[in-house]
């Protein structure tokens, strides 16, 4: 590795820290009730004024939020870069591919006849069933992906899985309390307003393990996206390989679905930005890329949708959409025109 591209990787991570250390900073700052930077450096760092109405704000409501919204952005791009790995396809990504949709419908299946039987969930049921609808999506998109290498084709089938999944959805909402469907309503627009330090913990927990486990099989992914053929000489178990991509990348967007609701376009928009700054494909330098700039992305985007019209708050899929579906535009563009 030559050493203008060592100095180019150190330079992007370190701005993209620091646009990470920005959005905290405004999005704890921001809000209903002001604050001076001071006092909250205060507040956090010195437990100033511990129980105070300013003190609990930041610590209860703020700063959890800002904190879920990074790791779930980081995720969600994780996960778009293993999909897109996966399937050698740009335009891959947990919702586009209807895989947030899947695992909607299965949290919306959880939240109706089981939490409306037992009374109450915690969070580690919410992120199972939304694996195993994550699950369930990603192996009908596989098994479609074998008979049509049809990009646009691929693209179709995982918007009508979505569509699909969304209307079996809609059938359990018709059966549950008005309680469950005002929730449900509120948590499928997307959010990240649910967030606590007890919720953060696990998710920190679930994608730190998937994180690391991303950058370990990083090589094989290298070799796997020069083809097939070139990753099987290369002495990879191709099936072995496969199926820990679908595992960790339905892991990763079911996560977020299940503490966020599903997110559109920043599974797919996320990576490609990352691989533009960094100037390379190599997973062991996108995949931590990709989490940093989805983690500002998210905390930014979640920033615009708290302030722009409050004290009405936007639902972050209207925000992340308005910043990432021109980027799927121009990428769509660009592959048609390589085409041809």
């Amino acid at each position: 590795m030559s050493k203008s591209k060592i100095i180019r990787y150190q330079l992007v991570f370190i701005a993209l820290l620091f646009l990470i250390a920005l959005a905290l900073v405004l999005n704890v700052n921001t809000g209903s009730v002001s604050m001076s930077p001071v006092r909250i450096f205060k507040i956090i760092f010195m437990r100033f004024e511990e129980g105070s109405v300013d003190s609990n704000i930041i610590w209860r409501i703020r700063l959890p939020r800002s904190l879920m919204a990074a790791v779930l952005g980081g995720a969600l791009s994780v996960s778009g870069f293993l999909l897109q790995t996966f399937f050698r396809n740009p335009i891959a990504g947990p919702f586009v591919l209807g895989i947030s949709s899947g695992a909607k419908m299965c949290v919306a299946f959880a939240t109706i006849f089981i939490l409306g039987s037992y009374g109450g969930m915690s969070a580690y049921p919410l992120v199972f069933f939304a694996f195993i609808g994550s699950l369930i999506v990603t192996g009908f998109v596989l098994m479609f992906s074998q008979k049509t290498k049809n990009m646009s084709m691929l693209l179709v089938i995982g918007i009508m899985i979505g569509y699909i999944c969304s209307a079996v959805t809609d059938f359990f909402i018709t059966f549950a309390k008005d309680n469950h469907i005002a929730s449900l309503t509120s948590w499928s627009m997307g959010s990240f307003s649910g967030a606590s330090w007890p919720a953060l913990g696990i998710v920190t927990v679930v994608v730190l393990v998937a994180l690391f486990c991303s950058v370990l099989i990083s090589k094989p992914m290298d070799a796997y996206q020069l083809g097939e053929g070139y990753a099987q000489s290369m002495g990879i178990n191709i099936k072995l390989f496969r199926w820990m991509l679908i595992i960790l990348s339905s892991l990763l967007s079911a996560t977020v679905t299940a503490f966020a609701g599903p997110i559109s376009f920043v599974g797919i928009a996320v990576p490609h930005v990352s691989k533009m700054l960094m100037k390379t494909s190599r997973s062991l330098v996108i995949i931590p890329a990709s989490f940093l700039c989805g983690a500002a992305f998210c905390i930014f985007c979640d920033l615009i949708a708290r302030t722009a019209f409050a004290p009405t708050e936007l639902a972050i899929g209207t925000v992340t959409a308005l910043f990432g579906a021109p980027v799927v535009i121009s990428l769509m563009i660009r592959q048609r025109r390589k085409k041809h």
